[in-house]
């Protein structure tokens, strides 16, 4: 059983690995220029959560941890070489701490994939692209949620930045929004894809 958990685990590093190794972040692989000593497992791993935080950017550390299979002091161990070395950086999120390509979002789109990995404010922003006069209650049908639920997670959004409720709910940069989702849907859900293949039409969202 174990040799199964550990096979899982090589080649979930390796397909990452294989990501990470072309990864355009700003230093070297893995920070090998301040780690020359460091194993090949080690490499291997650290080039693995280089190509998962690429393709999965905003993802918080147990999911990091969980998704690669790592142990959590050897996440911890990982994550702190990286960031050090300026491959990897990490905002506060609430109870979260999220990771990012370093040098690659701003500010806006950091808090925005933050939520964006939440799955009511992603219903919500997905929803309010598609139907922008959407109302409180209408977007708790759709995601099948309750009314107070909506508000809270409207409110969680205003304070980000992202939502505007002087007026109903009115999207914060949309068009920004939209190629953040859609370049990113696959590391959501299957409802952020189908939202993807359609985005064309929304480009030129006007709210």
């Amino acid at each position: 059983m174990t040799d199964g958990v550990d096979e899982r685990k090589r080649a979930t590093l390796r397909r990452f690995a294989a990501i990470g190794a072309t990864a355009p972040f700003v230093g070297n692989a893995a920070g090998e220029s301040d780690d020359a000593d460091a194993s090949t497992d080690d490499n291997e791993t650290r080039e693995a959560i280089r190509g998962y935080v690429a393709t999965t950017p905003g993802a918080h550390f147990s999911k990091l941890r969980d998704d690669l299979r790592l142990g959590t002091g050897e996440t911890q161990h990982h994550l702190r070489t990286l960031e050090d070395a300026g491959d990897v950086e990490s905002v506060k999120d609430g109870d979260y701490r999220r990771f990012f390509p370093a040098g690659r979002f701003d500010a806006f789109e950091k808090r925005a994939l933050g939520y964006l990995r939440r799955d009511t404010p992603r219903g919500m922003i997905l929803a309010l692209l598609r139907d922008p006069d959407a109302s409180g209650g209408q977007l708790a049908d759709r995601l099948g949620v309750s009314r107070p639920t909506i508000s809270a997670a409207a409110s969680d959004l205003a304070e980000a930045g992202l939502l505007d409720r002087s007026n109903g709910y009115r999207l914060q940069d949309p068009e920004r929004l939209i190629a953040l989702v859609v370049r990113h849907a696959e590391s959501f859900d299957d409802d952020t894809v189908a939202f993807a293949d359609d985005a064309s039409d929304l480009v030129r969202y006007d709210p």
